[in-house]
């Protein structure tokens, strides 16, 4: 962690906070989701580094160092994609490989769908690409909240994050330590619902009643560096990216039926809710992810891992990825 270097770059109208190690010929860019920071790739940055490669990972807008624009609609996926090539042109950097999860996976397929030209392969994890920031297959006639409330009702946790200081009033009731360890040690695979009479507040009382130690691979000083970080910010920044889902699924309809162009692996794990929403195992296995990403190579099913792979099983993601990417990689 001592290696890692620490900047602000000014991009697109914001401040941008840039963690990065390593100075070789080759950048790989991390993208975190929801709700973490750079600091959730800090196990692949380190071994792959050590490889031979550039590894660079901010904090996208809204998070941690990096500005949170006081507008709701300053967070579609356009503005995060901006961000991003303009911090690669302030780095000097051209084409990169890629990397992301949950939130940042999302924005990785937008990254490859926009900016092709700037992207050398993929590595993607935990969320699919079917249509229009959509990561199952749904109406096209719908909305993107639209349809997660058809499926799951007004207590799944996209739905419940739509309105403005709602969640953000939920979540200041509960310690920021205890929430980041709901959320990061959950392995329940099904629909999240947070029922609007309970809140988090409830769901973080397991955690007092009992007591419950981190898995292995999550120390309290990693959980400690999460909750500096949100206890600092809030939450409004990252719950803004669900706010605009439907907004940058809208604005999207230009690409329409253009593929994802770029060589691409996807990753996920067994336990990962985004494996279990109805249609997507059949989306993957079933030639519609190969439609929409032609040039899809591999497909890694990981048994027994949940939603933050990266973090519950470091090496053997990173292996997944270093085994991709040497393929494309300079001499």
């Amino acid at each position: 962690m001592e290696k890692i270097e620490h900047a602000t770059v000014r991009t697109n109208g914001i401040n941008m906070h840039v963690a990065s190690v390593g100075d070789g010929p080759d950048t790989i860019l991390f993208l975190h989701g929801f709700p973490e920071l750079w600091y959730s790739w800090r196990h692949q940055m380190a071994s792959l580094s050590a490889l031979g490669y550039r590894a660079v990972a901010p904090d996208l807008r809204g998070y941690g160092g990096t500005d949170a624009p006081p507008c709701v609609e300053s967070y579609t996926a356009f503005h995060v994609v901006g961000d991003l090539v303009g911090m690669l042109d302030a780095l000097g950097i051209g084409r990169v490989f890629v990397v992301g999860h949950d939130w940042g996976a999302i924005i990785a397929w937008c990254l490859c769908l926009f900016r092709p030209d700037r992207v050398r392969a993929l590595v993607n994890t935990s969320v699919t690409w079917f249509r229009r920031l959509m990561w199952f297959p749904s109406d096209p006639e719908e909305k993107p909240v639209e349809s997660m409330r058809a499926m799951y009702g007004d207590d799944y946790y996209v739905c419940r994050f739509q309105k403005p200081g709602e969640m953000e009033e939920d979540f200041a009731k509960v310690d920021t330590a205890k929430l980041m360890k709901l959320i990061l040690t959950s392995r329940d695979p099904g629909p999240h619902r947070m029922p609007k009479d309970k809140g988090f507040s409830e769901l973080t009382k397991q955690f007092e009643q009992h007591q419950i130690e981190l898995p292995s691979w999550l120390t309290e000083d990693d959980i400690n560096y999460f909750a500096a970080e949100f206890s600092r910010t809030g939450f409004t920044g990252a719950l803004n990216y669900y706010r605009c889902l439907d907004l940058s699924s809208e604005l999207s309809a230009l690409w329409d039926g253009v593929p994802i162009s770029v060589p691409t692996k996807f990753i996920v794990g067994d336990l990962d809710l985004t494996y279990h929403i109805p249609g997507v195992k059949e989306h993957i296995h079933g030639g519609g992810f190969k439609r929409a990403v032609p040039n899809l190579e591999e497909v890694v099913v990981m048994e027994g891992l949940a939603h933050f792979l990266q973090q519950e099983k470091p090496q053997e993601v990173t292996a997944h990825i270093l085994d991709f990417f040497k393929k494309f990689s300079s001499p």
